[in-house]
């Protein structure tokens, strides 16, 4: 019987002496298997951040007006802040981002890059404003339908940035009416 206290009282004072870990939201993050929603988001929001980039770049070289080109420096800034946040978020869920741009997207960065001046301004705001539009309804349907809290917190934190760029691009737009 004292023998099985004395096992029993180790036993307790083993489990007692290991450190208690709460689970971080980057634990979280690698815990639960994406879903094929959550995957396929990341690699659309991947692809186009990176266009977002790109074209960003194209207006700052080409762009007819100085409010293009800093737009244009703004997009390359922000946008390589969160294709680089989303970037991590996917390597905690082992999701792979794609490499390089879509087919899709290359083909109007081309179509841009054939531009400047006041043409490239017009083609670049009006892209800008459709582009964002559908992004942020595509964030915040993502943000209603993740369950990863990474991936969640990913898209709350760049949907702000998203709505001031369609703000900013669309009061631009007015005003070159």
């Amino acid at each position: 019987m004292k023998t099985k206290s004395i096992t029993l009282a180790l036993g307790l004072v083993a489990i007692l002496s290991v450190p208690f870990q709460p689970s971080s939201a980057a634990d979280e993050a690698t815990s639960s298997k994406p879903t094929a929603m959550e995957k396929t988001f990341i690699k659309k929001a991947a692809d186009g951040g990176m266009t977002e980039v790109e074209l960003g770049r194209l207006a700052a070289e080409k762009g007819g007006s100085d409010e293009v080109k800093d737009f244009g420096n703004q997009m390359v800034k922000d946008h390589s802040k969160i294709n680089d946040d989303l970037k991590e978020v996917a390597a905690k869920m082992n999701v792979t981002v794609p490499s390089g741009i879509s087919a899709k997207h290359h083909a109007a960065i081309e179509k841009m890059a054939g531009m400047s001046g006041a043409d490239f301004d017009k083609a670049y705001v009006a892209a800008m404003v459709t582009d964002h539009e559908k992004d942020i309804a595509e964030f915040e349907k993502a943000d209603k339908e993740v369950k990863n809290p990474a991936l969640k917190k990913f898209i709350e934190d760049a949907l702000p940035m998203m709505k001031d760029h369609l703000e900013k691009i669309k009061k631009f737009d007015q005003a070159k009416g």
